[in-house]
């Protein structure tokens, strides 16, 4: 455990203990003896047992006597002095933790607090939000000392971040450091071949060009990297090349089992080259506009975080629910292969 996460937990355990002394410093306070505590009570419940007797009286005779009784029992209570009262105890400890706990709390704010606040995040959110506050700290470096590594970490932290101008930068200056780095020339790659739709521009063909081979250079450098895989396969199916895509994109998920960055393209690029696969023909056709082309969710919700029976799936196929219309046409060989793909991607999750 480092130095910072012990004061973490120090500052938390103190301003704990401060709210605990304050809510139980009441209970603390010393309250002296009681020397008619037995006769109070006897009285008590002797009052309260004559009430309920009169209350509930159903034989009138009975009520002077019982109201006699009564009285009596309220005289005692009367003739006994006052039960002595909790004489207060001293709170200046306890106002002494709660200013110290203010304090801390204001030094925690700006150490143990943005911990938690990045705890409320995903990973990936998490991973961004620390990766843009190391920009400038990554920035100065790399330029202060001009090392390949320290153009990748700028360029790894900027590309994370979706800083793109400064990963361009970054890796721009790795490759004339080492013109074979795989991770540079693959994002560099990636980033040109995407640069449309973040500038709202349309990319030429000569820089379409450049970018694929960009990336087809940092695969064949690194073959092993999952990235590499993912974004080779990314930027075959842009230039139509489907087949050679999804066997790139296939490895990728071989290299990276838990890797979900491909599954809606891997879906959509076997619907293309498979259409004799009925479920895929007709996810492609009626289901991938609006929940996804790998049944992620899109405008419709996820079918792979669905929970739904296969015969309640049916229903809501060829009835309709909601917004979702009706395909009461297809074949039972189509809807049973569209089931049957469905209840796989149950299984798989999101």
């Amino acid at each position: 455990m480092t130095g910072a996460v012990l004061l973490n937990v120090l500052l938390l355990a103190l301003v704990a203990l401060a709210c605990v002394w304050l809510v139980t410093e009441p209970l603390r306070a010393r309250t002296p003896d009681d020397p008619d505590a037995a006769e109070r009570a006897r009285l008590g419940a002797e009052r309260d047992r004559l009430y309920a007797e009169l209350a509930a009286l159903t034989n009138e005779s009975r009520r002077p006597d019982l109201e006699r009784r009564a009285a009596l029992a309220l005289r005692g209570l009367d003739a006994l002095p006052p039960a002595p009262q909790a004489r207060p105890g001293t709170r200046t400890l306890a106002l002494a933790l709660l200013g110290g706990a203010a304090l801390l709390t204001v030094v925690g704010a700006v150490t143990f607090v943005p911990r938690w606040q990045l705890a409320s995040l995903t990973p990936n959110e998490a991973g961004n939000v620390q990766a843009v506050l190391k920009l400038p700290g990554l920035k100065a470096q790399a330029e202060r000392s001009s090392t390949k590594e320290a153009y990748l970490a700028w360029g790894k932290a900027a590309f994370d971040s979706n800083t793109f101008d400064q990963a361009v930068t970054a890796y721009g200056s790795a490759l004339k450091l080492d013109p074979r780095q795989p991770e540079a020339l693959r994002r560099l790659g990636i980033l040109l071949l995407t640069r449309g739709e973040q500038t709202g521009q349309a990319i030429s063909a000569e820089d379409a060009q450049r970018a694929a081979l960009l990336i087809r250079t940092g695969a064949q450098l690194a073959p092993q990297e999952p990235e590499s895989q993912l974004l080779l396969g990314f930027a075959l199916a842009r230039f139509g090349e489907d087949q050679a895509a999804l066997a790139a994109l296939e490895r990728y998920r071989t290299l990276d089992p838990k890797g979900r960055d491909a599954d809606d393209l891997i879906t959509a690029l076997r619907a293309r080259l498979n259409t004799s696969d009925p479920a895929l023909r007709v996810y492609a056709a009626s289901c991938a506009s609006c929940h996804g082309p790998g049944g992620g969710g899109g405008t419709g919700p996820s079918l792979r975080a669905s929970t739904l029976t296969r015969a309640a799936l049916a229903q809501v196929i060829t009835q309709g629910k909601g917004a979702m219309p009706a395909y009461p046409d297809l074949k039972a060989d189509e809807l049973d292969a569209l089931l049957t793909l469905l209840e796989g991607w149950q299984r798989e999750g999101q």
